[in-house]
């Protein structure tokens, strides 16, 4: 039997990981040999998820390339219901992921299960490989795991390609474990947001968000505003409350997790300010 899909998984020092993914792949309904994996290693070189992809469906044999994370446990029948659903006319395919959490969340864990909403993510999507050899696969600018996959769906879409939903294919995702603090580190990736606005911007308002988080800058310019108008310090302290009690809402009340919300609530606005204008600088974008 030929290969009828290529499975590209992506990897960076996370073994442990890989190893649970690729038990779930070697369990799929789909017959062994119609269809193939491909690990890419980005450990040592650090290039990005983007570039890791690109090179493991430049390898593939298959006519269609599926792509998950190296974190995800794919249903057996994932394969399977992916290219039931990839009709003739159809180019890609975005499928359904799931990501447990606990009824009492932390704000990361509940952050990250919005994946389950996104409209193409590259944790579970089909693409056909000529497809791809058109467009010319990902965008290696995007080095962090963050806008690769919203860029090749605009790319998509502005090509006039066909994408389709599959609620059957389905991967689970569950949320990694983070350290304290992981929001802060999690801002510079706003960054990526002005280089998927600068070459999609119509598709950037309408698809990821149209309204940017002026509580963000309300805030740091209070706090800049502070020195020399000392209201704005009030005012500062009743934003910043206000976005900590934001994140607490429905979240984990546990003494660990309070204190993380009110420290980083306190950073993540001058911080998101701050990346944000570096990829405006960086992308010589106007980009808010």
């Amino acid at each position: 039997m030929s290969v009828a899909v290529s499975v590209v998984v992506p990897t960076c020092g996370r073994p442990e990981f890989l190893r649970r993914c690729v038990a779930a792949l070697e369990e799929q309904t789909l017959a062994p040999d119609a269809f193939e994996i491909i690990v890419v290693d980005d450990t040592a070189s650090r290039r990005g998820p983007a570039a890791a992809r690109n090179i493991g469906w430049r390898r593939a044999q298959a006519p269609v390339v599926a792509f998950t994370d190296d974190d995800t446990v794919p249903d057996r029948h994932w394969l399977e219901e992916g290219l039931r659903a990839l009709r003739p006319g159809v180019d890609a395919l975005a499928g359904r992921i799931v990501m447990p959490i606990s009824a009492t969340p932390t704000d990361y864990e509940r952050n990250e299960q919005g994946l389950e909403h996104a409209e193409f993510v590259t944790a579970n999507c089909f693409v056909r490989r000529s497809v791809l050899e058109r467009l010319g696969g990902f965008d290696e600018t995007f080095r962090m795991p963050w806008r690769e996959d919203a860029d090749l769906q605009f790319r998509l879409l502005e090509a006039g390609c066909t994408i389709a939903a599959a609620l059957t294919a389905l991967v689970v995702h569950p949320v990694r474990p983070a350290p304290w603090g992981v929001s802060l580190r999690q801002q510079r990736k706003v960054m990526f947001d002005a280089l998927l606005f600068r070459k999609h911007r119509a598709l950037y308002r309408s698809h990821i968000r149209g309204v940017p988080r002026w509580d963000y800058y309300a805030i740091v310019a209070c706090l800049l505003a502070a020195p020399l108008w000392h209201p704005a310090l009030v005012l500062w302290l009743v934003l910043t409350v206000r976005l900590c009690l934001q994140r607490l809402r429905g979240t984990s009340k546990a003494p660990s997790h309070v204190a993380e919300m009110v420290v980083t609530s306190i950073l993540i606005p001058p911080l998101s300010v701050f990346w944000r204008l570096v990829g405006a600088l960086r992308f010589r974008v106007a980009f808010v």
